[in-house]
C-alpha cells in the first residue's frame, strides 16, 4: 500500500485516450481530493478522443488538456487499485492490489450517441468505486 491516507486507483485502456481518461476525468470530479487518480495505456494514443471530450464536456467535466500516458510498472504499484478496461493481458499484476475488469465499449471511432452510453456507463461505476472507497460521511 502507497503512504497515503488516500486510496489510489490506477484506470488503464490500450489507448489511454477515451474510456480510462473519461473515468479518471469522473473520479477527479466525483471523489475530489479523497482520492489520487491515474490513468495509463498499454499503447498510448497520441491524442485524448475528441467525441470522449465532447461527451465529458456535456456534463461540465473538461478532459481536453490530458494526454495519453504509457503504463508503467511503477504506477501499477503505486496504486491500491487497477481497473482494466480492454487491455486483457497487457496490464503488469502485483499481488496485493485489487483488480477490476470492466468490459466497456470502446469509444475509439464511435460517434457521440455510443461514446454518452459509454459516459454514462463509466459514471455509474464510478459512483459504486467512490462508495466502496470512501468511508459513508468523509
Amino acid at each position: 500500500m502507497p503512504n497515503t491516507s488516500r486510496p489510489s486507483v490506477l484506470f488503464v485502456c490500450v489507448h489511454n485516450a477515451g474510456r480510462s481518461q473519461m473515468a479518471a476525468g469522473f473520479l477527479t470530479h466525483l471523489a475530489g481530493d479523497k482520492i489520487d487518480v491515474r490513468s495509463a495505456g498499454s499503447m498510448p494514443g497520441n491524442q485524448i478522443n475528441p467525441v470522449a471530450v465532447q461527451a465529458m464536456n456535456e456534463v461540465g467535466i473538461d478532459i481536453a488538456g490530458e494526454q495519453p500516458k504509457k503504463l508503467t510498472d511503477d504506477a501499477v504499484a503505486a496504486s491500491d487499485v487497477v481497473i482494466t478496461m480492454g487491455c486483457g493481458d497487457e496490464c503488469p499484476y502485483f499481488p496485493g492490489k485489487r483488480y477490476e475488469d470492466w468490459v466497456l465499449t470502446d469509444p475509439a471511432g464511435q460517434g457521440i450517441e455510443t461514446v454518452r452510453e459509454v459516459r454514462d456507463d463509466i459514471r455509474s461505476r464510478i459512483e459504486a468505486l467512490i462508495d466502496s472507497l470512501v468511508p459513508a460521511g468523509q
